[in-house]
């Protein structure tokens, strides 16, 4: 299809007095990569049902009478000892279910920065600055919170990341129908956010490394990126590599989901020239992502949810006591506040630092309830506490409760913020699924020139 000839930029072209135009932040994009989106946050939706349901078990079973099951369950080991793999169960949500997440979560991000709308530079700034501004600020009042204690301040990474499954959750136990722009940004936002927590795991909390292993994941992981380059889906070929990548990786000392996010960047994105190209259809990295994003989110994470949540509060007693801790308060604050005020405010920075305007039909109420969104940290951060205190811990523990109660009172108020704007988003939502010229021809396309 023809580029359609707008009237607009031609008069910016011959009148060059003109001030250059703005840019439009949290705008919708592309029409294929906005349905693709759509489509993936519905599955995250059911994935984070799953994940509330999980949580919810947990919590019950870690704090009823039959507790002690719950804590024999967790801690059963399996695996041989030889391979250094004798894992608890607890651990082999953590270690392994996680690194599919991670893969999964690698093959969007990847996607994302090749193909999709993010490899434009003017829209993926904006995001990653969210992202970055979500990671420091947070780290930063966890770090003010828990100043003099060496040990404690081990968990600044804790309130860091951000749960898209959960979050997703809860808009739809609200019933809000957020616009393409906003959920493009959250979604966005939290991929970026795993990659900075899965870099942190990586630097931050390995504090042994066997060379001889790591160096050995390398023939692995170099035959699976000679397989899939070569766009090979044999999973009888792929799946003894990956797991053996996993496994080195594990072994060497280095958190095993980083070998997830390695093994997802060796994917191809685009189809070969042999096989048609990029307008030939989907290629390997979405084909792998859509096999793999149920198997993610609707059992890897409720999975490590449900071993991971089970923390025994011990009455009021046990919560009050919990709440007068460093660790607890620091990582409310930082998910409420911190993800809060990191997130808008590197939003507002970028926006007024390259002349982007909001889209017209947003306002900086809508950037301050996402940001707000941005707060309910679960998966990542469950599993950051449990690196930098150990499994079962009193820390650990601790770190538990402020994950519940952050995430739970940064859901609550954005579902207020959000709720009073649910009539603004469901009229956009509307106008979205609409978005048609007579000729059947979405009008985003006519409006990006696609």
């Amino acid at each position: 299809m023809e580029r359609p000839t707008s009237t607009t930029s031609h008069q910016e072209h011959t009148i060059p007095s003109h001030p250059a135009p703005r840019g439009r932040a949290l705008g919708r994009g592309s029409w294929p990569e906005a349905s693709r989106i759509a489509s993936i946050l519905r599955r995250e939706t059911v994935g984070g049902a799953l994940l509330l349901v999980a949580t919810v078990i947990a919590l019950v079973w870690a704090n009823s009478p039959a507790s002690d099951l719950y804590a024999t369950v967790r801690d059963t080991r399996i695996g041989p000892a030889a391979l250094h793999l004798d894992l608890t169960l607890g651990q082999w949500a953590a270690d392994g279910l996680l690194a599919v997440f991670f893969f999964v979560a690698g093959l969007e991000l990847k996607r994302e920065f090749v193909a999709g709308d993010l490899r434009d530079p003017r829209r993926a700034s904006i995001p990653i600055a969210a992202a970055f501004g979500g990671v420091l600020v947070p780290a930063l009042i966890f770090l003010l919170f828990t100043r003099g204690d060496s040990t404690a301040m081990a968990g600044w990474a804790i309130p860091t990341a951000t749960d898209i499954a959960f979050a997703l959750a809860v808009l739809a136990v609200i019933s809000t129908h957020l616009p393409t722009g906003l959920r493009t940004f959250l979604l966005t936002l939290a991929v970026v956010d795993d990659l900075i927590a899965i870099t942190i795991i990586a630097v931050a909390y390995t504090s042994s490394l066997a060379l001889v292993p790591l160096l050995l994941a390398l023939v692995p992981l170099a035959l699976f990126a000679v397989l899939v380059q070569r766009r090979v889906r044999s999973w009888y070929l792929l799946v003894p590599l990956a797991v053996i990548t996993w496994a080195l990786v594990h072994a060497s000392g280095i958190h095993a989901t980083v070998a997830g996010v390695l093994l997802a960047f060796t994917v191809p994105v685009i189809r070969s020239a042999r096989n048609g190209g990029p307008d030939a259809g989907p290629g390997l990295a979405e084909h792998f992502e859509h096999r793999l994003r149920p198997l993610s989110s609707g059992f890897a994470v409720p999975v490590f949810a449900f071993f991971s949540a089970g923390v025994t509060v011990g009455g009021l007693s046990g919560l009050g006591a919990s709440l007068s801790t460093s660790v607890t308060l620091g990582v409310i604050v930082a998910l409420v506040a911190g993800k809060t005020v990191g997130v808008f405010t590197a939003t507002w920075l970028m926006a007024r630092f390259t002349r982007a305007d909001l889209d017209d039909e947003l306002s900086w109420t809508d950037v301050l309830g996402v940001s707000m969104l941005a707060g309910v940290g679960f998966t990542v951060s469950l599993l950051i506490g449990e690196l930098a205190f150990g499994p079962g811990t009193p820390s650990d523990d601790h770190v538990k409760v402020g994950v519940l109660l952050g995430s739970l009172l940064a859901a609550l108020l954005a579902a207020v913020v959000l709720r009073l704007r649910n009539r603004v988003y469901r009229r956009i939502c509307e106008a979205e699924a609409l978005d048609e010229d007579q000729d059947g021809i979405p009008d985003v396309y006519q409006r990006d020139g696609r």
